[in-house]
């Protein structure tokens, strides 16, 4: 990672969250949407300064989990790598669309509450099974005497 630009960006996802195969690799693509706040000095009033718009990408499980959790309109946090592509619109002109690879993608809870289902990396063994099932479904579990 060095010499790598990581932003945290705190915005809005602003489309549908598309998950797709990439070869044997799961990646999905969404839009977040940040509209900075700025206090006029001037006047002393909060206003909006223009919406940014960022691709988000995020890659294997990351990405299984974003399809899964997010949905247009959520307040999200995205942390991970920038990439800033150039492109032509339809009408000839120069843009550049900037593209955030993530490391880490969460609702802001600062926006509200969420519920969070932890994922299991791999099968349990027989004996630790109930304790792994208690932990995942939040039960409590009494002491073994």
């Amino acid at each position: 990672m060095s010499n790598e630009t990581v932003v945290t960006l705190q915005g809005w996802v602003g489309g549908d969250v598309v998950l797709r195969q990439a070869g044997e690799v799961s990646v999905t693509s969404f839009r977040v949407a940040c509209t900075p706040r700025r206090l006029s000095r001037r006047t002393g009033e909060w206003g909006d300064a223009p919406t940014q718009w960022y691709t988000v990408n995020a890659w294997r499980a990351l990405a299984e989990h974003c399809a899964d959790s997010l949905r247009r309109g959520d307040p999200v946090l995205v942390t991970g790598r920038v990439n800033m592509r150039p492109y032509v619109t339809k009408a000839g002109a120069e843009a550049i669309d900037v593209e955030v690879d993530a490391y880490c993608v969460g609702h802001d809870l600062t926006r509200g509450t969420t519920c969070f289902t932890r994922m299991s990396r791999a099968e349990p063994s027989p004996d630790t099974s109930a304790e792994t099932s208690a932990e995942t479904t939040g039960e409590q579990r009494e002491p073994a005497a």
